[in-house]
């Protein structure tokens, strides 16, 4: 496992196809310059010692000292053994509803983009929790087991959009029945499940499923998104608003925050719901929920004792410099008289 510290040094390679670029024009001027100057033949008889492969080679030195001396200034470490961590917190999934009603642009910059902030915001202020990720509409969707990589859990969370599910409707049963098989760990005594949704076009086959659950162990929390008030379901081409959801009597749609089912849903789940629309007070209620929480021990295995390795590359480019600064343009005498290539024979003839 490596680390890069400093990645933007990596722009310092782009020194090399320039100054690429500067030597072959640099040759091509002066190869054209020679040439009204005096012929190949006198040339080569004015300078005889001349290499033209050496000086391709000094370039070839400069060039790699300074690709050396770039990935010295970005800092990778490697870490040398991996070393199992005991930590302590709660095993957390969230339930995403991405249902084409989370289209709907209500709340600022629509429902579905205010959900992947809220969660986004939560992972922020987790320590060492483990964290799961649903996607649900018409039927759910494992999106990320549990772990404790935050970074990957943002990165699955932005890929979310509403036209990930081919079947539509809010399948909030089939969500906590998924949520069910994440928690493997026997010994965790504090299991939760975020849903955030809409709640609207929910299953009736909820309330089984949260029975199911709380006899798991599971606390259910919810979380609408959305205004009581609603807004229309857009439809988009290309990203811009080509029209709205019509019903089959060809009115617009008005799609709405459904607080009582997910209220029922939390209360049943021994939980709580709370209104997504202030993501600051969302979060502070889930963080103070989660602290007042009795933390589970639990093993995660990491990369450990991250060494530096610039030291490499820095040697690496003196090394080429140093060779750079010695060697002469001129041919080698001593290669010279080897005769490798039977020169001598030939102008003899």
């Amino acid at each position: 496992m490596y680390q890069l510290d400093e990645k933007i040094y990596f722009y310092v390679l782009v020194l090399i196809p320039v100054l690429l670029l500067l030597y072959l024009g640099f040759k091509f001027w002066q190869k054209r310059t020679q040439k009204k100057f005096a012929n190949s033949i006198l040339l080569d008889k004015l300078s005889p010692n001349k290499s033209t492969f050496k000086s391709v080679v000094k370039l070839v030195l400069v060039l790699l000292a300074i690709a050396c001396l770039a990935i010295a200034l970005v800092n990778p470490k490697i870490g040398t053994k991996l070393e199992t961590v005991k930590r302590e917190g709660v095993d957390i999934v969230f339930a995403i509803d991405v249902s084409k009603s989370m289209a709907a642009e209500d709340i600022a910059p629509n429902r579905l983009e205010k959900a992947k902030r809220i969660v986004s915001e939560i992972i922020n202020h987790l320590a060492s929790d483990r964290i799961g990720i649903i996607a649900y509409a018409g039927q759910a969707h494992p999106q990320l087991p549990i772990t404790t990589d935050y970074s990957a859990a943002k990165m699955f969370l932005q890929s979310m959009n509403t036209d990930m599910m081919s079947s539509q409707g809010t399948a909030i049963n089939e969500a906590i029945d998924l949520a069910t098989t994440y928690y493997d760990d026997q010994d965790q005594t504090n299991r939760v499940l975020f849903l955030v949704s809409d709640g609207e076009d929910h299953s009736d086959m909820a309330v089984e499923s949260v029975e199911k659950a709380t006899k798991a162990g599971i606390k259910i929390y919810t979380i609408g998104v959305g205004t009581t008030k609603g807004g229309p379901i857009p439809i988009r081409i290309n990203g811009i608003i080509d029209s709205y959801k019509k019903d089959n009597s060809g009115e617009v749609v008005v799609t709405r925050l459904n607080e009582g089912i997910l209220t029922d849903i939390a209360q049943e789940g021994n939980g709580e719901y709370i209104n997504g629309s202030n993501t600051e007070k969302v979060v502070d209620f889930v963080t103070e929920t989660l602290t007042k929480m009795d933390k589970t021990e639990f093993e995660s295995k990491q990369y450990a004792d991250f060494k530096d390795q610039f030291q490499w590359f820095i040697a690496g480019a003196i090394l080429f410099l140093f060779i750079d600064v010695f060697m002469l343009e001129r041919k080698t005498v001593w290669i010279q008289k080897l005769n490798l290539f039977n020169e001598k024979k030939e102008d003899e003839n």
